[in-house]
């Protein structure tokens, strides 16, 4: 476990916050920010400042359990291990899920972008979530290279052969999340490519996506929907758009801290970290709460020296 003084500062513990797919999220995160096995030109994170295969317990467990104890009261309708960067990194995972299901009842989620599922070990930490999502964003190691720019320990085969080896493994339930370029996974070759490897994989559900909040790289452009729509179709007979998030669970705290943002952003542009760090909140949290602001045309992005601030529409 990493040495660092400030770790019993961190807030492990964000939300809930609403999600697409899994409703009250309360998401748990596992490492330091931006720590992760990928640098995905479509991460609306940023870029990966520490890429690694390395797996240890990046942040004290203890505190993990500690600080979910006192969110239970939330009542969310999933536990999610997501936050800054590559969960499956947290080598203490599979203590960490027993020690959830020990303490509560509700199902725990995984998001992970399945880079290291070809490891068993990391096949037998995720063996008792509820329910497991990776992602494939290529269906060649050229197209992979370029989207998902992996840490030199991790090809292509070896991540496609971990999520078809899960699939043979895991009991819960299995969706596949699978993000969209245009004109990099769209043309007719690359689809048919990446539909070859879903029928490898056989997950329960496919999941498109796109990109929708600023990415890592500012060539990662978004597919239409209605081409989406047509892609949806030819990839998986069980696969489904993953719709923007939009005017759900208005809960009074979601909307107080939204407007504390958009009050935060009429005085001064703020990056997601100033916001973070100027009202106290997890930058995971934040960027719901952006995502939200944006989807309304409240706030507008601007791009100085590599980072993205964010300003209030008047």
């Amino acid at each position: 476990m990493e040495n660092d003084t400030n770790n019993k500062k961190r807030n492990y513990i964000f939300g809930p916050v609403p999600s697409r797919r899994l409703g009250r999220s309360l998401g748990v995160d596992l490492v330091p920010f931006k720590t992760c096995s990928y640098d995905c030109v479509y991460c609306q994170l940023g870029r990966t400042t520490n890429k690694t295969t390395q797996r240890k317990e990046w942040v004290p467990l203890t505190d993990v359990i500690d600080q979910l104890k006192d969110h239970l009261y939330l009542k969310p309708d999933y536990i999610t291990l997501s936050g800054s960067g590559e969960p499956t990194l947290f080598s203490k995972l599979e203590e960490l899920i027993l020690k959830i299901k020990e303490i509560s009842d509700t199902p725990v989620a995984v998001l992970t972008n399945g880079s290291l599922l070809w490891l068993p070990e990391v096949r037998y930490a995720l063996n008792n979530a509820d329910m497991v999502i990776p992602s494939l964003d290529a269906g060649s190691n050229r197209v992979f290279q370029y989207v998902n720019r992996p840490h030199p320990d991790i090809t292509f085969s070896k991540m496609l052969q971990g999520l078809v080896d899960f699939r043979s493994f895991f009991r819960g339930q299995y969706w596949l999340e699978v993000f969209l370029l245009a004109g990099v996974t769209t043309p007719q070759a690359e689809i048919v490519k990446l539909k070859s490897c879903i029928d490898l994989i056989q997950p329960d559900l496919v999941q498109i996506n796109t990109v929708t909040r600023p990415p890592a790289e500012d060539y990662a452009e978004q597919v239409p929907k209605n081409q989406l729509e047509e892609i949806a179709i030819q990839l998986f007979e069980r696969a489904e758009i993953i719709a923007d998030y939009r005017n759900v669970h208005k809960e009074e705290d979601f909307t107080a801290r939204r407007e504390d943002i958009l009050i935060l952003l009429q005085r001064r542009p703020c990056s997601i970290e100033d916001i973070a760090a100027g009202l106290g909140l997890h930058r995971n949290e934040v960027v719901k709460y952006i995502e939200e602001l944006s989807a309304e045309g409240r706030i507008e992005t601007k791009r100085q020296n590599q980072m993205l601030y964010y300003k209030a529409l008047t």
